[in-house]
């Protein structure tokens, strides 16, 4: 496994990061798998009070009571759950924010969390406030650093301009490219770290069998899986392209993914050892269709 560097934090976080959003939680060997993929070089989890109602954490946790000092741990916070458990609401104030790490803490068996991110945000948010919690959450020793998890490139800005953002966590991939036309550039020129979710387009970069995603017809999506099938080999999968494609851009910190079994897990693991691409061979591969089409996210 191999580590960048987390500009202006110090930390090192593997190339490929556990996305524990997809972890099932009825099974029993979580532990294993999270123990597995640590000594598999994997340093850096994420997760999120959302998930799973806070049991996503917790089981999170329970992993990493006696391996804390070994990883990297991140988090998310701004969806309030509403007690009925209908639902949840949107919270970006201080005061959530002050109040809802404590349960993150609690929840993640730690005392300190090394990532806090925003999870979502809009223009009409008090931004101030949040970056005010964060700050001093940051004072109190309840985090190392903090950052946000959007698609949104008006709020983004805000908070590169504004606060001292870590990382972003956003959607990117062959078939995503929209944090290209404004983010990776600004990201890069002011030290923020980008950690990306979606990058095998809900496995469709993987090897799941074509259909239409976002703007792209499922021949369109045929096309490409052809192309990368190319520099597939014994040593390298098709997802290992698509990882490898994401990792080629010197914006990105980590490609985090979601590993909800052994075998997603040893096929993440493979991509340390996968054949090296050249740079102009994985530049041709995001020529092959053209730019999608997106509705603008404000």
């Amino acid at each position: 496994m191999k580590y960048r560097a987390l500009k202006n934090t110090g930390l090192q976080i593997s190339e490929i990061a556990f996305g524990c959003m997809s972890m099932d939680l009825t099974r029993k060997d979580n532990d294993e798998l999270i123990h597995a993929a640590i000594d598999g070089g994997i340093n850096y989890f994420d997760t999120a009070d959302l998930y799973n109602q806070g049991k996503n954490e917790e089981a999170l946790g329970q992993a990493l009571k006696n391996k804390r000092s070994e990883v990297i741990v991140a988090s998310k916070v701004g969806n309030q759950l509403r007690s009925d458990g209908s639902g949840w609401d949107w919270n970006p104030s201080k005061d959530y924010i002050l109040k809802a790490v404590d349960q993150s803490l609690k929840r993640l068996q730690t005392d300190y969390i090394d990532i806090y991110q925003l999870h979502g945000g809009t223009m009409e948010d008090p931004m101030s406030e949040a970056i005010e919690a964060f700050e001093q959450l940051i004072a109190e020793g309840k985090i190392r650093n903090y950052g946000t998890s959007s698609i949104r490139p008006n709020v983004i800005r805000e908070y590169v301009a504004n606060s001292n953002i870590a990382s972003v966590m956003m959607q990117y991939s062959l078939l995503d490219r929209r944090p290209e036309e404004q983010m990776l550039d600004l990201f890069e020129s002011n030290k923020v770290g980008v950690m990306v979710r979606g990058g095998l387009a809900k496995g469709l970069l993987a090897g799941k069998s074509p259909e239409a995603y976002l703007n792209y017809k499922s021949e369109e999506i045929e096309l490409l899986v052809n192309e990368m099938k190319k520099y597939t080999d014994d040593k390298t999968k098709l997802s290992n392209v698509a990882l490898q494609w994401i990792l080629s851009h010197s914006a990105v910190t980590a490609a985090v993914v979601g590993i909800r079994t052994k075998k997603q897990l040893n096929e993440a693991l493979t991509y340390s050892e996968s054949t090296f691409i050249e740079r102009s061979e994985l530049d041709d591969l995001g020529k092959i269709l053209p730019p999608a089409q997106y509705q603008a996210h404000r």
